[in-house]
């Protein structure tokens, strides 16, 4: 039996399949190793029934993760699993290695993720190549999840939102600036805070100033890390992979049309391609 796990901060999906026949698929809290430690990753699996009940049947585990992009990260996370999976063989990537297979398999391309979080990176078809991207919700996550919400708050914060939005959102979150402000600095993970707003821009997907605010996002999504890319890889395939891409597709290809750049495939959830692809190997 193999396990197949794609986790980004927010939520970890997972399929265990035998033999080609998938025995559970389920989703967990997120593990990122970032935000948790080895005995927080632990806690986690003991919590899971179908993970209790076929831990040892699973003989190889391969994982992908957001915060897994260091060899000193990647062992929080294998030291936890070799724990629990007593028997298991274990594979520890970064999330962008895991969306790469899913989106290319064994074939060259340029490869964003656009979540709770983005990065972008070159697939030589067989590994990620090394950047100086995935700098994090402070710093980077341009046209994610929780670059949008930032927008978002600041906006509310600066009295900016259009009146029918701001009445919107008071109603849906109860907001007030002190309790934004707590939530933002002082409570745990607060870029999983943050991407929650996703939801506003859901919920209000027709409203005019909201899909300008995402067209922004993904426009310094691409200029940043796409562009530069593609012109040192040109004619290279584009590939999204992430919920924000999916969900707001529509303005992710009219941003690349205008940086003339051609997507080639969004998807959703790369775990469904990764259990495919690792399925035929085993």
């Amino acid at each position: 039996m193999i396990a197949v796990v794609y986790s980004g901060s927010y939520f970890a999906h997972w399929r265990l399949t035998d033999k080609g026949r998938t025995v559970a698929s389920f989703k967990t809290n997120g593990i990122n190793p970032y935000f948790n430690d080895e005995k927080h990753i632990l806690q986690l699996l003991n919590k899971n029934i179908n993970l209790i009940h076929h831990a040892e049947e699973i003989k190889r585990i391969f994982f992908f993760g957001a915060g897994a992009s260091s060899d000193e990260r990647k062992k929080i996370v294998h030291n936890a699993f070799s724990t629990f999976f007593k028997f298991g063989k274990i594979s520890i990537e970064h999330d962008i290695a895991g969306a790469a297979i899913a989106c290319c398999k064994n074939e060259p391309g340029i490869i964003s993720i656009c979540g709770s979080g983005s990065n972008a990176a070159w697939y030589d078809g067989k590994r990620v190549w090394p950047n100086n991207y995935g700098l994090g919700y402070i710093l980077a996550d341009e046209g994610s999840g929780n670059w949008l919400g930032r927008q978002l708050i600041k906006e509310f914060m600066n009295d900016t939102l259009p009146p029918s939005i701001r009445k919107k959102f008071i109603h849906k979150y109860d907001a007030d600036r002190k309790n934004l402000l707590e939530k933002v600095y002082r409570q745990k993970q607060p870029a999983l805070f943050l991407s929650s707003f996703t939801d506003f821009y859901l919920d209000n997907k027709n409203d005019h100033h909201l899909q300008n605010v995402i067209k922004k996002g993904f426009s310094k999504l691409i200029s940043t890390y796409l562009l530069p890319l593609y012109q040192q890889h040109p004619g290279t395939s584009v590939h999204f992979a992430g919920s924000v891409a999916f969900n707001f597709q529509e303005h992710l290809y009219e941003a690349a049309a205008e940086a003339d750049l051609q997507i080639t495939n969004i998807i959703k959830e790369p775990i469904n391609n990764l259990l495919t692809y690792y399925s035929s190997k085993n």
